[in-house]
C-alpha cells in the first residue's frame, strides 16, 4: 500500500513538472513591494503591450501600477527551462538593459539586471531606481 502510494505520489508530482515545463515563462508575475509586474509569453512571444499596440507582438514587459510607462522585453535567449536571458528596452527606446529572468524551485522568479541602464519607474513624479535583483511570484487569480 506504501509502495503504491509513493508511486502515485512521485507521478503527480513528475507529471507537474513537466505540465508546468511549457508555460513556467508565460503568464503575470508580480513584485508586490515596488507593485511591479511582468507579463511574459517567452514561448509564443505574443504578448500586446497595452495602449502601445504600435510595438505589435513581443515576448513580454514589466509594467508598475503608479506608472504608465513600460520596459519591453524585445528578445529572449533560454539558457535552459529555468534561466532567460533578457533584451529589455524603456518604451522611449533611450534606455536598454540585459537580464535574467530565473524560474527558482519555491515557483518564484528572480530578474537580475546585469549590463546596461536601470529600470526606473515615476512614483509621485519622482524617478525610483528598482533594485538590480527582484524576486517575482505568480499572481494570485
Amino acid at each position: 500500500m506504501k509502495r503504491t502510494f509513493f508511486i502515485a505520489t512521485a507521478l503527480f508530482f513528475a507529471l507537474s513538472v513537466f505540465a508546468q515545463d511549457g508555460t513556467a515563462f508565460k503568464g503575470k508575475i508580480v513584485n508586490d513591494e515596488y507593485q511591479i509586474w511582468i507579463e511574459m509569453d517567452f514561448d509564443a512571444q505574443a504578448v500586446i503591450v497595452p495602449e502601445q499596440e504600435i510595438f505589435g507582438e513581443v515576448a513580454g514587459y514589466l509594467g508598475a501600477k503608479r506608472d504608465p510607462r513600460k520596459w519591453i522585453v524585445t528578445s529572449v535567449e533560454m539558457k535552459n527551462k529555468t534561466t532567460a536571458r533578457l533584451e529589455i528596452v524603456n518604451d522611449y527606446g533611450s534606455e536598454d538593459l540585459t537580464a535574467t529572468l530565473t524560474l527558482n524551485s519555491d515557483g518564484t522568479f528572480t530578474l537580475k539586471q546585469l549590463d546596461g541602464s536601470t529600470i526606473k519607474i515615476a512614483v509621485n513624479k519622482k524617478w525610483v531606481k528598482l533594485p538590480k535583483t527582484l524576486v517575482f511570484k505568480r499572481q494570485d487569480d
